[in-house]
């Protein structure tokens, strides 16, 4: 981390002397890797240090121009539509494959625009519904005055950024082309996962171009940028040695070896940067479909977090909600029952008093539901199952307001704390919560896969099954929410229904542990992010809504090893998500646990806290 402060510190005192600092860089570099003691030289980790020292060459020698504009990094992802083009780079399907890390990018290969007469007409009337297009070119494309019309034709109509690997003399084919241009000149994996990156801010620009060119394109010329958005890298990078976090694996297939759950995904973030993503196992235990980090899970309980507690943490910066205010003031159906004079803040910190849990699965009669769809049954619940119009509001919710309140002032977990702040929220929103957190959060910060209600969105084969449901809904569970309650909703509440990938939830955690900002928006207040995610309570360990370290756990909890600043959350299905302020760190465990049928099998054989306990001893071994 210190060379990387000092490549940084030179790259910007040289302003233009870049590149005549390689060979110390390099030298220094090499020094630090053959330095490395005997027991850190696993093949892996010598290739990741490789692999850096191959990186930091090609941040030397990537310059940015013409961004006067600061249209680089990306920003106001919700507005954009993104194109990819590639022009004969052979690394497009890496390039394109980082784009979408950060936002949903559609590619167009212009090979399949090369037949008879090449005018890629079609390839233009083709982007019509996209207004920003990223296009790849190299030194052989750019000689192609097809290919130059193009770009010069459709920087006309849309928002155009121009990715050229190759020979520096071919810049001046883009004499007049005033967009957004990033030039490398290396053509490899690392340059196009490099350059993908800095679009959107995952690493920074600050190459100076070496030589005069053109009119157009002088020695020294080069724009610099800050990161901004999650880097994708190797656990080197943050300086851990990925040996030492080998034994993920091994906990990992124990627990599929031992059924505890048929596959999982697990990432880990350091320092900003995605050091470790990794799916292990298959949707189901017939391994005809292997999990993928890109796969889609039933989140559970992680969505009282990633959702509701969110959109309180808005509101109350807006103004529009207060935490000692009272449920009656924002619900006025509570006024009349014991749920009046409760005060918003003990809803949050579970010590209104409710009851744990209502099984409202229990009370439904023939007539409640229907296998199909019709005026009276608008309400779907799983495939084939409906429930009938006005069930929320006639059965479920005057049980919770009517309900009992067993433990005032006490700690006790109860789901239906975000069943109340879900209605609060929607009220003072005056929006769906499915709505507000998407158009607040999840759409700005690039976030693709999060949401309610993932079958209106993605196809079936992308959403890991969670259980085979033989009680109540008779039917596999594949993108329709788990919590029985949830469903009964329609498939959104406050505290269930939430589907997400790892990237997702990776994105959404980053912004918190950078309290409140992400991509160059300040999405919280710091200090809001502070208060809601410090420990809240005289009487439990935890936060507003975020759950929190504890020490008194015989084996800690949620690690041995976390610090007491941890905040973040578990779900009922197999999930987790934990974010260490003091190491800089996230951790993201996803799994189908309860697949194909409750088992606590993951929780006995301590899954989770396990790898996150080599996680944090891979830091220290590490000397972070």
């Amino acid at each position: 981390m210190k060379l990387n402060k000092l490549i940084n510190a030179k790259s910007e005192k040289g302003k233009g002397r870049n590149l005549n600092l390689c060979s110390v860089l390099f030298t220094v570099l090499f020094l630090k890797i053959i330095t490395i003691t005997a027991c850190a030289q696993s093949p892996l980790h010598i290739n990741n240090q490789q692999y850096l020292v191959e990186e930091q060459n090609v941040k030397l020698s990537t310059v940015l121009f013409n961004n006067g504009k600061q249209v680089i990094p990306l920003q106001h992802l919700e507005e954009k539509k993104i194109a990819s083009i590639n022009f004969s780079s052979a690394y497009a399907s890496v390039f394109d494959s980082l784009l979408n890390k950060y936002s949903k990018i559609t590619s167009f290969p212009s090979s399949a625009y090369n037949s008879g007469d090449v005018n890629y007409d079609d390839l233009n009337a083709d982007l019509k519904f996209y207004n920003t297009i990223i296009i790849q070119v190299t030194d052989n494309s750019l000689n192609d005055l097809l290919v130059v019309n193009f770009i010069k034709d459709i920087q006309k109509s849309k928002d155009v950024i121009i990715s050229f690997f190759g020979d520096v003399r071919v810049l001046n084919k883009l004499d007049d082309i005033p967009v957004p241009i990033i030039w490398s000149a290396t053509k490899s994996e690392v340059s196009a996962s490099f350059v993908a990156q800095l679009i959107f801010g995952g690493v920074s620009a600050s190459g100076k171009l070496p030589q005069y060119i053109s009119a157009s394109f002088h020695i020294g010329d080069g724009f610099s940028t800050l990161p901004t958005r999650l880097k994708y890298t190797v656990p080197e990078d943050a300086g851990i040695n990925s040996s030492y976090l080998n034994p993920i694996d091994d906990i990992v297939e124990q627990a599929i070896s031992e059924k505890a759950t048929p596959g999982a995904v697990v990432m880990v973030l350091k320092d900003g940067k995605v050091i470790f993503n990794k799916a292990y196992g298959n949707h189901t235990y017939d391994n005809t479909r292997p999990d993928r980090i890109t796969d889609i899970f039933d989140i559970a309980s992680i969505t009282k977090i990633s959702a509701t507690t969110m959109a309180v943490m808005r509101l109350m910066e807006q103004g529009k909600l207060k935490l000692d205010t009272n449920v009656g003031a924002y619900i006025p159906k509570a006024r009349n029952t014991n749920k009046n004079n409760i005060q918003v803040r003990q809803v949050m910190l579970h010590q209104a008093g409710f009851v744990p849990y209502i099984p409202f699965q229990d009370n439904i009669r023939a007539g409640d539901y229907s296998r199909d769809s019709s005026e009276a049954y608008p309400t779907k619940v799983a495939d084939d199952y409906y429930i009938r119009k006005g069930y929320f509001d006639e059965v479920m919710w005057p049980k919770m307001l009517n309900s009992h309140l067993e433990t005032p002032g006490k700690y006790v977990y109860s789901d239906l704390s975000m069943y109340f702040m879900k209605e609060i929220v929607e009220r003072q929103s005056e929006e769906h919560l499915e709505t507000y957190v998407a158009n607040q959060f999840y759409n700005p910060l690039g976030m693709q896969t999060a949401g309610f209600l993932p079958r209106n969105r993605f196809n079936k084969d992308l959403i890991v099954p969670t259980e085979i449901d033989t009680y109540f809904r008779k039917t596999t569970l594949q993108g329709y929410v788990h919590d029985q309650g949830a469903a009964l909703t329609g498939g959104v509440s406050g505290h269930a229904g939430l589907f997400a990938s790892t990237n997702d939830l990776a994105i959404l955690f980053q912004m918190l542990l950078n309290r409140g900002s992400y991509g160059g928006v300040q999405y919280f207040k710091p200090e809001t992010v502070d208060m809601y995610t410090a420990k809240q309570s005289s009487v439990s360990r935890r936060g507003l809504g975020f759950d929190k370290y504890d020490e008194d756990l015989p084996l800690g909890y949620p690690s041995k090893l976390a610090s007491p600043q941890t905040f973040g959350h578990t779900g009922y299905t197999g999930t987790c998500v934990w974010v260490d302020p003091k190491y800089n760190l996230v951790y993201i465990f996803l799994s189908n646990r309860v697949y194909p049928r409750v088992t606590d099998k993951l929780s006995q054989l301590r899954i989770r806290p396990r790898i996150q306990d080599v996680v944090y001893e891979a830091i220290k071994k590490s000397g972070n």
